[in-house]
């Protein structure tokens, strides 16, 4: 069975689940998700500057309504849930957690942990992030030991 470790940021659409359990054919893949709720308020400027940058001006006027850090945990647990049922649904393993300090440090413990065969780092885009080699993918590489694929979700929840 294959291993992956799945980093996400909210639940998984169908369309999302559809595109990560059938990369390796039929061969049965046991996921391990993690998801990070929202972070700070730091966080928020980033993810406005994105949300300008893809031209969705309303998204980026209603970053401050989004809550954020301990607020956001009872969305994340409810996202990991809906996420973790919708890959078992598929006919694969999945369990998951959440994870709030040193995403980074968790995933290696994890991956270190499973004997976990790749990450999938499954996101929106985060332009600011990812052209200054700060996303989650591009600091993962050089810190898992494992291939790590960045995919970006189908659509927004």
């Amino acid at each position: 069975m294959f291993r992956s470790v799945l980093m996400i940021e909210k639940a998984l659409t169908s369309a999302d689940v559809e595109f990560v359990t059938t990369l390796h054919g039929d061969e049965p893949v046991s996921f391990h998700v993690l998801l990070q709720p929202r972070g700070d308020q730091a966080d928020r400027l980033l993810r406005a500057i994105d949300d300008v940058a893809l031209g969705e001006l309303d998204e980026a006027a209603r970053e401050r309504l989004t809550p954020e850090g301990e607020a956001a945990k009872p969305f994340g647990e409810q996202a990991l849930e809906v996420s973790l049922q919708a890959l078992r649904a598929s006919g694969n393993e999945a369990e998951g957690q959440l994870i709030e300090d040193h995403p980074l440090d968790a995933l290696k413990t994890l991956v270190e942990s499973t004997g976990a065969d790749e990450v999938i780092v499954l996101t929106d885009p985060h332009y600011v992030e990812e052209f200054f080699h700060r996303d989650w993918a591009s600091r993962a590489r050089h810190k898992v030991g494992v291939p790590v694929l960045k995919l970006f979700s189908h659509s927004k929840v």
